[in-house]
Order: C-alpha cells, then sequence, then structure tokens
C-alpha cells in the first residue's frame, strides 16, 4: 500500500493482520510514497552488471555523492533522537561500535522471519566498497555482539541467523543484516548479499579486498545507475 507524499521521513510499515485460522495477511505500508517509492515496487526487468573496481570509481561512486540522499534518519537513530525504545543492544565505542534494533518488515512477533539491523557509528563508511582491514575489529564486533544479543533477546543461535551486507545498498550508511536463516528476505540472494562471516575472511587476507575487486549488482531496469553503465558501454 503506498500513500500519497507527506513531510514525515518516509519508511516501510509492515501490518499483519489478526491470527486467522489457515492464512495471514500481511501488508507494507510505505508513507509518505514518492516517485522512488513507486518504482521499487513495481515489477520490472532486473539487470546484472558486473561492476568493477574502476567502474566503482567512474561511475557508481560519482552517482552516489551527486544523489546526496539524505542519512538524518539514520543519525537520529545512532543519536537516540528516534526509535531509541527499540533498539536491541548497542556497543557505543565511536570507531567500533553499533547500533542493533529490528528492522521495520519486522513486527516482532513470531521468529520465523526475524529481520535487524546493525548502524555502524561511523559516518565515514558507505558501503562494502570502503571495508578495510582497519574496519575488521568493528565489524567482528557486529557479528560476535549481535548474535549474542539476539540469542539473549530473542533465543536464537548465531547458527540459525543469516548475517551480511547488500551490495548495492538500499541506503549508503555501511549496516548489516541479521535475519531468520529459514526466512527468504529481499536482497538475500547471491548476487547482492555478501555473508559477513565471508567479509571478515577475505578483509583478513587482503586488507583492500572490496576496493580491488569486481562486485555483481543487480539493478532494476529504470534505475539511473543502470542507465549509467549503459551509456559507458558496460552493459
Amino acid at each position: 500500500m503506498l500513500l500519497a507524499p507527506g513531510d514525515a521521513p518516509a519508511r516501510p510499515v509492515t501490518l499483519r493482520s489478526a491470527p486467522l485460522r489457515s492464512a495471514e495477511i500481511k501488508a507494507t505500508v510505505v508513507y509518505p510514497a514518492t516517485e522512488k517509492h513507486l518504482r521499487k515496487y513495481l515489477r520490472q526487468p532486473v539487470h546484472l552488471v558486473r561492476e568493477s573496481a574502476d567502474d566503482y570509481e567512474r561511475i557508481t561512486l560519482p552517482f552516489v555523492r551527486a544523489q546526496a540522499l539524505s542519512l538524518q534518519w539514520v543519525y537520529n537513530i545512532l543519536e537516540k533522537k528516534a526509535e531509541a525504545e527499540r533498539i536491541v543492544y548497542e556497543n557505543p565505542d565511536p570507531q567500533d561500535g553499533f547500533v542493533l534494533l529490528p528492522d521495520l518488515k519486522w513486527n516482532q512477533s513470531q521468529l520465523d522471519d526475524l529481520y535487524l539491523i546493525a548502524l555502524v557509528r561511523r559516518r565515514d563508511l558507505m558501503s562494502l566498497r570502503d571495508v578495510t582491514a582497519e574496519h575488521l575489529p568493528l565489524l567482528r564486533n557486529i557479528l560476535r555482539e549481535g548474535q549474542a544479543a539476539i540469542a539473549g533477546r530473542f533465543g536464537v543461535a548465531a547458527s540459525q541467523l543469516r548475517v551480511y551486507l547488500h551490495y548495492p545498498p538500499s541506503y549508503y550508511h555501511l549496516h548489516v543484516h541479521f535475519t531468520a536463516l529459514g526466512h527468504e528476505a529481499p536482497g538475500c540472494a547471491v548476487e547482492r548479499a555478501h555473508l559477513l562471516a565471508d567479509v571478515l575472511d577475505n578483509v583478513a587476507r587482503d586488507g583492500r579486498h572490496y576496493q580491488r575487486r569486481a562486485l555483481a549488482c543487480a539493478l532494476r531496469d529504470d534505475e539511473p545507475l543502470l542507465r549509467l553503465f549503459r551509456e559507458a558501454g558496460r552493459l
């Protein structure tokens, strides 16, 4: 369900019906709904682009910087100006700390579709492309402490969690997804999800692994970034 735009920042909210005998109704309400939200929820062809390190510097990074999308809603959470009551766990260290809270797509009433997000405190990390050996302590904290917090709060063991990063991300402030292993959450497919444990191994072996390697980008047909790849002859 998409509602008309207003002044409040848009965040998806998942609604569920009252308990039913044989079925459950689930709806996602996005308010206010911008043109970007309308495009996001329309079914469209998806293209897989192999983004080289050079492509990132010449195409993707300038595009992301030009968009200058507001991350104030992230900063409000980190500063406890918003959603403070929803925080499950936090590490206050300014460099290696993070905040863990439920994703708004999860209603916290059942564990089958458990979904939490860890937001890093530092503001200089946009995506997986920025991760280097310097950030290993931060990522290890997120994995270890996040798993322990979820086990303590929800009783879900680390072996039953999928912990990963998206590339490209839906917003460019580094964050990590924690989902129930049996839940096929949006974006958990191999062309977009990078398991945090694998990221740690890769960066431990080569501190600049994600600055050097090519990364897959699944882009929808109407995305401006896909148009830029086409214009550059990369598709």
